[in-house]
């Protein structure tokens, strides 16, 4: 994984850890739009931070010691900018294909085996593309004490539509 390359091995240890668990269940979800065939689990509604989401997110906790966690989002589903204090995020697209973009920069395509390592402090977002549902691993790296999440603005439908 790229993450080595950058010195960050126990991260990217982590990372491979991650996608080589096996999770078992049905993981088929149908919209109007497309249907999600995943061997990830979808999750339960992310009604918790469905404030801070444009569209629907469902939340699958996958290991609640580490804070790993699914995450599924519909098509065209994205949440707001926000930014992580006091933790490096981790980002592992593991299916479908979306969008992660840091403030005052291009954004980045999410496919399947794409790694993100937010910065700690860095305005961002990510979602699902619009014609595509997307799942992605996170987890928290390198957090210190009293880390949280700013939630910031919703991404605009002007900024959402120029990606393709």
């Amino acid at each position: 994984m790229a993450l080595k390359a950058y010195g960050l091995v126990s991260e990217a240890h982590r990372a491979e850890a991650a996608l080589a668990t096996v999770i078992d269940g049905d993981t088929t979800l149908n919209s109007k739009h497309s249907t999600l065939n995943s061997s990830w689990p979808i999750g339960e509604p992310n009604t918790a931070y469905a404030q801070y989401f444009i569209g629907n997110s469902y939340l699958a906790v996958l290991d609640p010691a580490t804070g790993l966690c699914n995450v599924s989002f519909e098509p065209g589903c994205r949440n707001n900018w926000h930014v992580h204090h006091g933790a490096v995020q981790m980002l592992i697209c593991v299916s479908g294909r979306g969008w992660y973009q840091e403030w005052g920069k291009e954004a980045i395509p999410l496919v399947p085996g794409t790694v993100i390592a937010v910065p700690e402090g860095v305005k961002h977002w990510h979602g699902a593309a619009k014609d595509s549902w997307m799942q992605h691993l996170t987890y928290h790296a390198n957090a210190q004490p009293g880390n949280s999440n700013e939630w910031l603005e919703p991404v605009s439908d002007e900024q959402y539509d120029t990606l393709k």
